[in-house]
């Protein structure tokens, strides 16, 4: 039993890891790092990498909760807390007129997030250059990364580059490209904001059974009969399939993120390399179906039941998932699981 509370439908990723999740190297490692600071601000300031970590440095516990359904509870970070850069001789540095915080990354995607002013100042973020007493590895954001408490962690910027104080809110790249809930707040399970696709389009897309290259985030597709979907390359995070007829459906290279696979048929499809991270395959079956190449961080393939805050998950289906020889799944991928879940799919395969 887990002696914390874990947020709705989160699982204590094994304590020695911590799953990578999006870019794993920021797109320039020859420039020097330095830390902009900018926007509406009284004057704009810019900090090298050895001026930063020259500074106080503080240690804090940090409880770690990712969108993709894992948790690592009381991490612990060492870093510069950002609201000692923002004053200068005890009078904060920004103007009146700023009510947003963007911050953006040294990346191909040059990710960025933002947060309300007053988020910001109530959540204490770290700007980190350790991570459990050593130095961030570059996968995990090294050297520097920001971390925020209390919110999903794509709020927490990996290779922070710039710091901008914004008049009005700027969604970042996880938010207008990927979906996820401007919130991000774990306890109330701010993971996507609502579906834009129209009631009359979902209708015609799912009439077709064609979904490829399509993206058709958070459709609610659950109870029907979708035999021989065709869905390669779609994007479909948060996608609803739950007790779904789904045979030989072809979901190659498809993101299903978070997407509900519960109690649906799955035999004979094929997920080969798609991200699978956080998706919930309880009382699926999955015979004969192919999961090689998959990211499987975060998946359920039964109801996790160690914890009070998981009793929605545990309402939805009571099974575990049908796995037997015929399904072929990358052994090496199921260490991307929490351990209850891979010792059960390692059971499963070897069963007669």
């Amino acid at each position: 039993m887990p002696q914390f509370p874990l947020p709705p439908n989160q699982q204590l990723v094994r304590g020695d890891r911590w799953p990578v999740v999006g870019e794993r190297s920021p797109g320039d490692t020859t420039a020097p790092w330095t830390l902009e600071i900018t926007g509406c601000v009284t004057r704009p300031l810019n900090f090298a990498l050895d001026q930063l970590s020259s500074m106080p440095q503080s240690t804090r516990q940090i409880d770690v909760h990712c969108v993709t359904r894992w948790s690592k509870p009381a991490m612990t970070f060492t870093g510069v807390r950002l609201l000692d850069l923002l004053h200068v001789s005890d009078r904060p540095i920004w103007t009146s007129n700023a009510q947003f915080v963007s911050f953006v990354a040294r990346s191909e995607r040059n990710h960025s997030t933002s947060l309300p002013l007053d988020e910001v100042l109530q959540l204490d973020p770290l700007i980190a250059f350790e991570a459990e007493g050593h130095p961030l590895p570059t996968e995990n954001g090294g050297p520097m990364r920001m971390v925020v408490p209390g919110k999903y962690f794509y709020k927490s910027v990996k290779w922070i580059q710039r710091i901008e104080f914004l008049a009005e809110e700027s969604l970042g790249y996880w938010e207008s490209e990927a979906g996820y809930h401007n919130g991000a707040d774990p306890w109330r399970e701010q993971r996507y904001m609502a579906p834009t696709l129209t009631k009359q389009a979902a209708a015609k897309v799912l009439e077709s059974r064609d979904f490829r290259n399509q993206d058709l985030r958070g459709i609610n597709a659950a109870h029907r009969d979708l035999t021989g979907l065709m869905a390669t390359e779609a994007l479909l995070r948060d996608a609803d399939f739950g007790s779904c007829t789904l045979q030989r459906a072809d979901f190659r290279d498809a993101n299903l993120s978070n997407a509900k696979l519960n109690d649906t048929d799955l035999r004979s499809s094929d997920f080969s390399n798609a991200d699978l991270e956080g998706a919930d395959f309880s009382g699926a079956d999955l015979r004969e179906c192919t999961l090689h190449g998959a990211s499987l961080f975060g998946c359920t393939f039964f109801p996790p039941s160690d914890s009070a805050s998981n009793e929605e998950h545990r309402d939805r289906t009571s099974r575990p998932a049908v796995i037997d020889m015929t399904t072929q799944i990358d052994i090496a991928s199921l260490d991307a699981l929490v351990e209850e879940q891979k010792q059960f799919v390692l059971r499963s395969l070897k069963s007669e």
